[in-house]
């Protein structure tokens, strides 16, 4: 499993670096927007990623497990692994990675965004959402890529809730790093080794296949 990680890893740099670059330019023209406006942004992309994070969790998690998920055990199992990988895992990336860029670069206005407990009534039942259409219509294609924009983007603004000034270029360049390891790693994790964990060895096998 840790060469399959490695090669997705190496395959969605490319896809995260333009991803984070686009939010870059975004940042140029809307860091002087209103901390409220940003905030609403922040809680409009955020949700979304979340429901497509726990669709695609949800949907490799159910496709590489095998069985028909009709007893109540499975269905348990799935709404755990859909949850955890897609709500536990879009926070760090969403929140927790923007908001400790945002302390070591001493933003001014920087606050950490918890959306599943500030939110929770749109968080939490969208993350259901995307695992009840897995569970029905499980699919990873268009999803991750959606997936893995939308989280630099509820990232991006994350950090411009933050920014309460004008930036310098190192600014910039900090951002594009921080922009790019909250999505990288995390979107990966979330989408495939997470679920993965918990599936069975001949099953894992059948994936690397």
């Amino acid at each position: 499993m840790s060469n399959q990680i490695l090669k997705e890893l190496r395959h969605h740099a490319p896809f995260t670096a333009l991803g984070a670059f686009s939010g870059i330019i975004a940042m140029f023209f809307f860091q002087h927007l209103p901390e409220k406006l940003s905030y609403n942004i922040f809680y409009t992309l955020h949700p979304m990623h979340i429901i497509l994070s726990a669709l695609v969790t949800a949907s490799l998690y159910k496709m590489h497990r095998g069985g028909s998920f009709k007893d109540r055990k499975s269905i348990v199992l799935l709404l755990i692994v859909g949850y955890v990988g897609s709500v536990g895992i879009a926070t760090l990336s969403d929140s927790v990675i923007p908001y400790l860029g945002e302390v070591l670069l001493k933003m001014p206005n920087r606050h950490i965004h918890i959306g599943f407990i500030e939110k929770w009534y749109l968080v939490n039942p969208l993350a259901l959402l995307g695992i009840a259409i897995a569970y029905f219509n499980p699919t990873t294609k268009f999803p991750h890529a959606g997936h893995v924009l939308l989280s630099t983007w509820a990232s991006l603004f994350h950090i411009i809730m933050a920014i309460g000034g004008a930036l310098s270029l190192f600014m910039y360049l900090a951002v594009f790093v921080f922009l790019f390891i909250a999505v990288w790693i995390p979107c990966c994790i979330s989408d495939i080794a997470f679920p993965l964990l918990f599936v069975g060895k001949t099953n894992k096998r059948v994936h690397a296949h």
